[in-house]
């Protein structure tokens, strides 16, 4: 079975030791495609230099997370264009709202985050999408700027099925990670994923965060226990599977299919 993850945080300091290292246990897997999220101008530029290496295989965003829209100045958006132009560099992300942390004052996400749906249009590339306790505000500004937008997929949604169902309305796809097998936080996921189609699914690790639960200890890095990989997207499959009573091939083939279509990914 072959998989792809739509989101690494590969320019994170856990993988600073053994970034290829993880990669190539992630190719052994299946994970044979993977997209780099940038969250700030810096790890956006670091993320497609690590991409560049590993052609067709290793893909790139390039955004502001909220919790950097602090960092944003005149030159962030101009800067943000001449990466977003790259081949490599398949949509514009991560960006959107995280009012849950507000590591960012909220004004400054806001207007953060406008800037890169306007930047989205001019260029036509996806979106990848961070929506986090901020949906009645994150939806209004989104659709403002429909439809002159590409495509959009809310990466590692963890929000309720009546916002899942809003943004399918939308035309959005949404990313599963780890967290769907969390039972004691996210325990309505299983609603959600029951209800979403299969075609608007997209799966990811968001490592090193969101570790699945489903994973036997044994089958850990026993260096990095607590470490996600994207050597473990399978068990994030495995459990949509699981949940929606189908086959784990299933699950693998239709995610990889609209994944590839909606970034414009080589097969």
């Amino acid at each position: 079975m072959k998989y792809i993850d739509i989101g690494i945080n590969i320019t994170n300091k856990q993988f600073q030791n053994d970034q290829q290292e993880v990669i190539e246990n992630a190719l052994q897997a299946g994970v044979f495609q993977m997209l780099l999220t940038g969250t700030s101008v810096t790890k956006s530029e670091q993320a497609l230099l690590i991409a560049k290496k590993y052609p067709n295989v290793l893909f790139s965003t390039a955004g502001i997370h909220p919790h950097d829209a602090k960092s944003m100045n005149a030159e962030s958006i101009a800067n943000l264009k001449k990466i977003l132009i790259q081949d490599e560099v398949v949509a514009v992300g991560e960006c959107g709202l995280d009012f849950d942390r507000d590591f960012s004052p909220r004004n400054q996400q806001e207007s953060c985050y406008e800037a890169q749906l306007d930047l989205a249009c001019s260029i036509q590339k996806p979106l990848f999408l961070h929506e986090r306790a901020a949906f009645n505000r994150f939806l209004p500004i989104t659709q403002q700027f429909l439809p002159q937008l590409s495509k959009a997929v809310v990466h590692c949604f963890t929000g309720t099925l009546d916002e899942a169902k809003h943004y399918l309305n939308q035309g959005f796809y949404l990313g599963f990670t780890g967290a769907i097998t969390d039972q004691k936080r996210f325990s309505h996921l299983e609603k959600v994923i029951q209800y979403v189609p299969l075609d608007r699914i997209m799966i990811e690790t968001d490592a090193p965060f969101m570790l699945p639960k489903n994973i036997l200890k044994a089958n850990l890095n026993p260096k990095h226990q607590r470490r996600n990989e994207p050597t473990y997207l399978p068990y994030v499959a495995q459990y949509i599977a699981l949940i929606k009573n189908i086959s784990v091939e299933r699950v693998a083939l239709e995610t990889t299919t609209t994944t590839q279509a909606f970034f414009k990914l080589p097969k």
